[in-house]
């Protein structure tokens, strides 16, 4: 009888201890356990654990910025300017499939692809108008997440990756200046960086019963030059977002983004600075902040469990350019995680 009692004992211990370590670790396992879908490598898995997803970005520009003011477009053109068109408005629609898998409890693997279209409206410093079109596979994404603690129902983990150029930096199209021959479109319009690129990011986490609170660093660092002789300007943001937990399948989150992006350097010789204001280096790179809202949708149970939607609306708060670009306007994401 004794014996019988002492077994007992243990055994209610070590389920009691076990409980208590799960309860004490973040998980991801509730709809709040993964950031606003437009953040990247916000979590990790546990060992053998799969995930699968996809998102849908659109983004759009439209009106010109000089520096951090609002100007009329006649502002960028001749005889105000030296360049004879400017784009009025772009949206971008991108399609990104990811894969996720942790060999380990420390380690996560990651792969994202995407695929991008885009539009750019122009104006001419004679009246006209008209609209070029570029379209294709952007640059691969692999990268590891390691995990250096979870615990106190905190997590913190790095992330250390690279973006392979498998997007086209050629992409052509027809202007009224070369009718009926296409020529290279200008930077913003290019799908690829063309140059193989570092990401580095580090994400902290931290659950409370009905909240959670996250924030990540990240950086994307160009190297070299592409084959047209010139690189797009490195990327740095930190991202933080609040959720909370409505339900166990519900949850709303608000985001605030701080970035900057550095000017391009070099420059494509096929490209005449002069002749729109895309194609001049001077008019790129810019430090800005954004917000947004967004909800996530979580199955717990059932037959669909560990599926989760999220989606989320954004918008600037503040942009500061170098040059003269197109202001960034409202920005959504809308996507589906299914982990195993």
């Amino acid at each position: 009888m004794k014996l019988y009692i002492h077994a007992l004992f243990l055994g209610a211990t070590q389920l009691f201890f076990a409980q208590e370590t799960v309860e004490n670790k973040w998980s991801g396992s509730r709809p709040d356990g993964h950031a606003p879908i437009s953040v990247m490598g916000d979590h990790t898995h546990g060992k053998g654990e799969f995930m699968f997803s996809y998102r849908y970005m659109y983004m759009n520009m439209e009106d010109l910025n000089r520096g951090s003011e609002n100007v009329p477009f006649s502002n960028a053109l001749r005889p105000n300017d030296i360049y004879m068109v400017t784009p009025t408005q772009m949206p971008m629609q991108m399609h990104m499939l990811g894969a996720m898998y942790a060999p380990s409890d420390k380690v996560t693997l990651m792969v994202m692809a995407n695929y991008l279209s885009s539009e750019m409206d122009h104006i001419t410093a004679m009246g006209g108008t008209f609209t070029t079109e570029a379209s294709g596979f952007g640059d691969t994404k692999i990268a590891v997440l390691y995990k250096f603690f979870n615990s106190n129902r905190q997590q913190l983990h790095a992330q250390v990756g690279i973006s392979i150029p498998t997007g086209s930096i050629d992409e052509m199209d027809v202007t009224p200046a070369s009718a009926p021959n296409e020529v290279i479109l200008p930077y913003p319009m290019q799908i690829g960086s063309g140059t193989w690129d570092p990401e580095l990011a580090l994400t902290y986490l931290k659950q409370w019963d009905k909240f959670s609170f996250g924030t990540q660093a990240r950086t994307t660092l160009r190297l070299g030059k592409n084959d047209n002789e010139y690189r797009l300007g490195n990327r740095y943001s930190i991202n933080n977002w609040l959720a909370l937990k409505a339900t166990n399948w519900l949850s709303f989150s608000g985001r605030f983004e701080l970035g900057a992006i550095d000017r391009i350097e070099g420059a494509n010789p096929a490209l005449n600075p002069m002749m729109v204001i895309t194609a001049d280096t001077a008019n790129s790179g810019m430090t800005y902040a954004n917000a947004g809202l967004g909800f996530n949708l979580y199955a717990f149970q059932g037959g669909l469990k560990n599926l989760r939607l999220g989606f989320e609306a954004a918008l600037p708060i503040f942009q500061n350019m170098n040059g003269v670009q197109l202001r960034n306007k409202e920005t959504m994401t809308l996507g589906l995680q299914y982990a195993l």
